[in-house]
């Protein structure tokens, strides 16, 4: 949708209209609550040219409804803009992000706990060689919870409200006009607002392979290293491989494979095990069976391996790994270009050496996506 020199793509998704078995992700022997639930998401893409210059941005929301527990409704905003200044052989780029959301912020906290974060980028590059550029990027991210947030009798707001601050030197080569190959080094430091013993510096390596969206496989793929330095001795560091994969595959115009994976260091709540190494893979497989009718199958593993503080009071498991498996699929049918009605069913299982972390949940309903 265009107007004057503004462009617009305007979404409208009705997504999870049906009945989730375990609302709060409780253990089998607490009796899990059950309740319908229905998501509605619009959302906005937008770019606007300046001269030479382009700003884009995102706007979006999550009407999130439950029937019996009025707890877990939330409206969900999510805002985003970047500004691109292509010159002769430099190129600027600023951006900004605003998140306020109740939904879960990972795999490990089971609670929906209002929070807020704010990050600002930017980066400069310019091209050195006919195809090869380097560059400087640097990013600064806010993150804050309710003062009332909690889980597991822990104050989210006291454990993990904390500022990000990364700098980065970034080489890319263009090796085809839709795909470029790339190599970053960056400094991060994470400080708490009020734990400090989580407080950490870190250095890591990556490369990696960036595809254009127009290209036969569409997305980023990068590997590396990170040196995750604790400031406290009382925290054990991370040496280790790092990964970081979001790849998808049209084949013969009929049949879409998808695959996200990440591994690297995330915070954890629990001041005993203040962080833990996150490994995931989630893959899926869409094949349109004939006309405007396809089938989804999609599955996915967590692993979330805990690190222990040097002289803190235990639990039941030291050192523990748990892990989230989940595995899904529907069935869709495409009314013309614009509308696609769905039907899906979803479960998620946690597995843990802790047997109050341990979960079974089914989810399933009708989807509604429609799109300009």
């Amino acid at each position: 949708m265009r107007i004057g020199p503004l462009w617009l793509n305007p979404t409208l998704a009705l997504g999870n209209a049906g009945v989730d078995t375990n609302v709060f992700n409780e253990a089998d022997q607490l009796a899990p609550k059950q309740d319908f639930t229905v998501t509605v998401t619009p959302a906005t893409d937008l770019w606007l040219r300046f001269g030479r210059t382009w700003l884009n941005g995102t706007i979006k929301e999550d009407l999130v409804y439950y029937n019996k527990y009025a707890s877990e409704r939330s409206a969900n905003n999510s805002y985003k803009i970047g500004w691109l200044v292509p010159l002769n052989r430099l190129t600027l780029n600023a951006g900004a992000d605003y998140l306020n959301t109740r939904e879960r912020p990972g795999f490990e906290i089971d609670a929906r706990s209002q929070r807020k974060e704010l990050g600002y980028n930017g980066a400069v590059e310019i091209r050195a060689l006919s195809k090869t550029f380097f560059g400087l990027r640097g990013e600064r991210r806010k993150v804050n919870y309710d003062s009332v947030a909690t889980f597991a009798g822990v104050n989210l707001h006291d454990a993990l409200n904390r500022t990000m601050t990364t700098g980065a030197l970034t080489v890319r080569h263009q090796l085809t006009p839709l795909t470029s190959l790339t190599f970053d080094v960056s400094r991060e430091q994470d400080r708490f607002d009020f734990s400090p013993l989580r407080d950490s510096n870190s250095t890591a390596i990556s490369g990696g392979v960036k595809f254009d969206p127009f290209a036969l496989i569409k997305g980023s793929a990068s590997f590396g290293y990170r040196d995750f330095q604790p400031l406290s001795t009382e925290v054990p560091g991370y040496n280790g491989s790092t990964a970081a994969l979001d790849l998808s595959y049209v084949a013969f115009g009929t049949t879409r494979l998808g695959v996200q994976a990440i591994r690297d260091v995330q915070y954890s709540y629990d001041i005993n095990q203040p962080y833990y190494l996150l490994t995931g893979i989630v893959g899926s497989i869409t094949q349109q069976i004939f006309g405007p009718v396809d089938v989804v199958g999609r599955a996915g593993v967590q692993r979330l391996e805990y690190r222990n503080r040097v002289g803190g009071a235990l639990g039941a498991v030291s050192e523990r790994t748990d892990y989230v498996h989940s595995y899904g699929g529907g069935v869709g049918y495409r009314m013309g270009r614009d509308i696609r009605i769905g039907f899906n069913i979803d479960h998620n299982n946690r597995t843990s050496g802790l047997a109050q972390r341990q979960y079974n949940g089914l989810t399933y309903g009708t989807s509604v996506t429609y799109g300009l």
